[in-house]
């Protein structure tokens, strides 16, 4: 029984990368997985994905690129003032500049980055690195 499709998406890919697999299915899909792979290919962390519809959830094929050292969701999912996101890098990310918090704002799903330069705050979603 899967109660965090974002959290088993997130597992899938990093078991996916330990063991040196091309590509790997995570399934069910959903917007939110959908919006957060789409994150992680503008970062550079994996190479492609698309949407495989079979009737009923869908899946996602992702091909990775073998950039991810460790990759997870944060729980629980703290709200973040564009002033503390500092503070939660410092606690997620193992360097300053290496890595990406993922995080859902009113501007939609963003990087840590992109949040600082829009000037706006939210929920905080992943890690990669």
């Amino acid at each position: 029984m899967q109660h965090d499709t974002l959290n088993d998406a997130m597992a899938t890919i990093k078991n996916a990368e330990k063991v040196g697999k091309g590509e790997c299915y995570i399934r069910p899909s959903s917007k939110l997985v959908g919006r957060v792979l789409k994150v992680m290919v503008q970062h550079g962390y994996i190479s492609q994905f698309e949407l495989i519809s079979d009737g009923r959830s869908g899946m996602f094929k992702v091909v990775l690129s073998g950039h991810i050292n460790d990759c997870g969701v944060i729980r629980p999912r703290y709200s973040v003032k564009k002033t503390d996101l500092e503070r939660f890098e410092a606690r997620y990310l193992p360097a300053q500049d290496f890595g990406v918090l993922i995080l859902t704002t009113t501007n939609g799903v963003l990087s840590h980055a992109e949040a600082k330069k829009d000037g706006v705050g939210g929920k905080l979603l992943a890690y990669v690195y």
